[in-house]
């Protein structure tokens, strides 16, 4: 019995040690990820900001951001100040583009077993932002969502059309067009940012898109509403909508959403 004490104080004491040690040896993650020449934005973010480092143990933020994603946490306005560390550490590392990748791999492989009609119908629903184009080098000076959204600001960066793809969106994107699936870009931006969004996501090699919807300046719906509606004109108009993809719920919830949809991660904002 006392050697089995002894073990388990030693295990324990090992196992606080390791906890202290991962604590103050987190940091924004300075390795290339195989896709990163094709964002290099993203990633060219990593040395100049320390928002990957800090004591995480105590915090729940990996709670919160399950809550988040699942949509059980709704509403929310900003991350939560304690989080913000945790965020920018999870969107700026590889854990992100791990998570969109497991995304986007299981969008492929389902556009894969597809059996096209063959009259070019067959249409895929894209979001913009956090989908087709990341604003991560926005939201690094804004504290990944834990401070509140400042409308001026965001509309001049996106007006700046400087936005880099999200790698894993843009692949998918790509196969689809292989695949002979036509892409839709549907996107709550505002038709003052046409010209913007459309010369930024044709620098970032997106092009030959059936329809690039944006919404009127002044409409009053709410997002989800919006794109619902935008997606019931696609089947009125006889579009057969085999898929969907964005980072908010709002993106692909409401009647019809698409044969499949698939949520990419996004812990930095919530639109309703």
């Amino acid at each position: 019995m006392a050697t089995a004490r002894l073990l388990l104080l030693l295990l324990l004491a090992s196992a606080a040690a390791s906890c202290s040690a991962w604590d103050i040896s987190i940091r924004v993650p300075t390795e290339r990820l195989e896709d990163e020449v094709v964002a290099p934005l993203i990633h060219a973010l990593r040395p100049l900001l320390g928002s990957g480092a800090g004591q995480l143990a105590g915090l729940p933020c990996d709670s919160w951001r399950l809550g988040v994603e699942a949509h059980n946490i709704i509403d929310w306005e900003t991350v939560p100040a304690k989080c913000e560390g945790y965020v920018g550490h999870y969107m700026l590392g590889g854990h992100y583009r791990r998570d969109s990748a497991v995304v986007v791999d299981e969008a492929v492989a389902y556009a894969e077993t597809l059996q096209l009609a063959g009259n070019g119908k067959e249409v895929w629903i894209f979001d913009v932002d956090e989908t087709t184009l990341s604003n991560l080098p926005y939201y690094a000076n804004y504290g990944f969502g834990a401070k509140p959204f400042n409308h001026t600001s965001f509309i001049n960066y996106a007006a700046e059309g400087t936005a880099p793809a999200l790698p894993e969106t843009l692949r998918l994107y790509q196969r689809l067009l292989e695949l002979g699936i036509k892409p839709v870009i549907l996107t709550g931006r505002r038709e003052y940012l046409r010209d913007a969004t459309e010369k930024n996501l044709r620098q970032q090699g997106y092009s030959m898109w059936e329809k690039l919807l944006l919404k009127p300046t002044s409409a009053l719906q709410a997002g989800a509403a919006f794109k619902s509606g935008e997606r019931q004109k696609l089947v009125d108009a006889g579009y057969a909508i085999v898929g969907n993809i964005g980072d908010q719920w709002s993106d692909i919830l409401g009647a019809p959403e698409g044969s499949r949809t698939f949520k990419l991660p996004d812990p930095m904002y919530y639109v309703s």
